[in-house]
């Protein structure tokens, strides 16, 4: 069985903060270059902004690609007019008609 995606991601995201703050809190005890340290304490927040960018192209690509569905855009309207019959049989009067 396979283990889901979520899942995965969210053990790679636990990984990363539990080695984060072992190095933060100096648990693990490296010593590093000032600027390189200064690049790995804000290094979550990159991470962030990077996985927020990420998402909007993901999601802009998938409006700008989303197919049409014109057979169910159809259904839909004819399902429509028959439920307006339907109730103007019932006795149902609309305030403004639209088509």
């Amino acid at each position: 069985m396979a283990i889901p995606r979520l899942f995965r991601f969210l053990a790679a995201i636990t990984l990363f903060l539990s080695v984060w703050l072992s190095y933060m809190t100096g648990i693990i005890p490296i010593r590093l270059s000032q600027s390189f340290s200064e690049v790995v304490t804000i290094l979550p927040l990159y991470l962030l902004i990077s996985f927020a960018c990420f998402s909007l192209a993901v999601v802009g690509y998938r409006v700008a690609t989303f197919n049409d569905c014109v057979e169910a855009s159809a259904e839909l309207r004819r399902q429509m007019e028959e439920a307006k019959a339907d109730l103007r049989k019932k006795g149902f009067k609309y305030a403004n008609e639209w088509s």
